[in-house]
């Protein structure tokens, strides 16, 4: 028999201890008199690897929407994650970018700055910074089973905790509100059909591509190197591919790479620089080559675009909100996942500024969606294009969409202005449609202004660095 467990004044539970967990907590953690996290797992100590978390291995980034969203939560948090070590990576002056259309200039105005670091410091830092409020807590080793209340109003949860030598014991932990932010494994679906909640819409869109991810010791230092990317071109025959290295703390690059079916990379360590070889140009592969692996190579599979449409449902019980990847989460190949969720924390802080007032979950998830719609517009956008992607084709207007963008990409290698435009949408500070005003269609159809590059930029320091470097024999 379970055990129900009163409260009072209000409360929140949150379930999930990820960052989603601990973002959902930061909007909400000045409205109520307690926060309880419910964790599956215990949570390292330090910026360690936390278990349930196998994206961490792979490329981490916060779109500079994100890091906007991330600071105005938890104030001071960009400053403490770059003593860290923690990378500020001004837009695109410190972005080496091989796109389908040609070579991104590094344009001496930055325009947005992203932040580099390995997932475990960064989750670190904001763990760190969340659970610093005293009535902010985790329950940990403590799975969350089912919710409480009906398809009106949700009450609490029950929950499944196991302690060592105890067994397993179940209790009933009431709520104001509850916070799902579990991430794909996410049961929330059949907790809202046990509700009597049913009509829920889902889409599921996926490339195919598989990660493969390493830790190297940069040989040279870390401190203002730029970010390097190879992407993917879908227009090109065989298997998609592409690749980026991360400049993170400790002097460290954090490598991925990718690849559509009939050309995925393995978890073969002498494996890994050949097919980075591969890609459409071979900078990274010839970066690698100076540099100390320090980690085997870990793969994913889990990269399909996935989204629950809860904002849609014609009912939606008071007390319950998502958050996070159990609301949508996108092919990393992107990195727009963090920085979705921070903005989407962001926007239930602001509605819930007003109170637990009725109505304000229906708002919160409707507020949540809109972040998600823009990403999800980018993610898919582009991932429909690769002939290897289920679960939706191209329509004749998502083609034209795309050679328009394909035009913007390209004027953008020798354009400022339409460089500008680009990044304000991939940094996730404007909206899809904003690539439609008059001023970015004129410089679409003047073309790009200055002539293209051959080659990566590198800087003439940067080169001077790589220079003093010997290859690994």
């Amino acid at each position: 028999m379970s055990e129900a467990i009163r409260h009072s004044p209000a409360r929140a539970v949150v379930i999930g201890g990820s960052m989603a967990g601990m973002l959902a907590a930061a909007a909400v953690k000045d409205q109520v008199g307690s926060v309880e996290i419910i964790e599956c797992h215990d949570l390292p100590e330090g910026p360690g690897p936390r278990v349930g978390v196998p994206q961490a291995v792979h490329i981490h980034l916060l779109q500079s929407g994100g890091v906007a969203a991330l600071e105005e939560l938890l104030p001071g948090v960009i400053d403490q994650l770059a003593a860290s070590g923690a990378h500020r990576i001004p837009v695109t002056t410190n972005m080496i970018i091989y796109s389908p259309e040609g070579w991104y200039r590094r344009w001496r105005r930055a325009t947005h700055r992203l932040m580099t670091a390995s997932r475990d410091l960064t989750d670190h830092v904001v763990r760190e910074q969340v659970l610093k409020e005293p009535h902010v807590n985790v329950r940990t080793r403590s799975r969350v089973i089912g919710l409480l209340g009906d398809g009106r109003r949700v009450t609490g949860v029950r929950i499944r905790t196991s302690g060592e030598g105890e067994g397993e014991r179940e209790t009933e932990l009431r709520a104001d509100l509850v916070i799902d932010a579990s991430g794909r494994a996410s049961r929330l679906p059949q907790w809202l059909a046990e509700l009597g909640i049913g009509g829920l819409a889902e889409d599921r869109v996926d490339s195919g591509l598989v990660y493969a991810s390493r830790m190297y010791r940069a040989p040279v230092p870390t401190h203002g190197w730029p970010v390097v990317s190879v992407n993917a071109d879908p227009r090109l025959p065989g298997p998609a591919s592409a690749g980026g290295i991360l400049p993170i703390e400790g002097d460290r690059w954090h490598v991925s790479l990718m690849g559509a079916p009939g050309g995925q990379p393995t978890r073969d360590a002498d494996a890994f620089e050949p097919f980075a070889r591969t890609l459409r140009h071979p900078i990274i592969a010839d970066l690698l080559a100076r540099a100390e692996p320090l980690t085997d190579v870990s793969i994913t599979h889990s990269t399909a675009n996935r989204r629950h449409y809860y904002e849609r449902l014609r009912t939606w019980p008071e007390g319950l909100v998502a958050l996070g990847d159990s609301v949508a989460a996108f092919n990393p190949m992107y990195g727009q996942g963090l920085s979705v969720i921070a903005q989407g924390a962001l926007a239930l802080r602001e509605l819930a500024r007003g109170g637990l007032v009725p109505g304000l979950s229906r708002r919160a998830q409707r507020a949540i969606a809109r972040p998600v719609e823009a990403a999800w517009a980018l993610t898919v956008g582009q991932d429909i294009h690769f002939a290897t992607t289920t679960g939706k084709s191209p329509r004749f207007t998502d083609r034209l969409l795309q050679r328009y963008v394909n035009r913007l990409s390209l004027t953008a290698t020798g354009s400022f202005r339409t460089a500008t435009a680009l990044t304000d949408v991939l940094t996730l500070h404007a909206p899809p449609t904003s690539l439609i005003r008059p001023g970015v269609l004129l410089s679409a159809l003047i073309g790009p202004l200055r002539p293209q590059l051959k080659g990566p930029q590198f800087t003439p320091e940067e080169l001077a660095l790589l220079d003093g470097v010997r290859g690994r024999s």
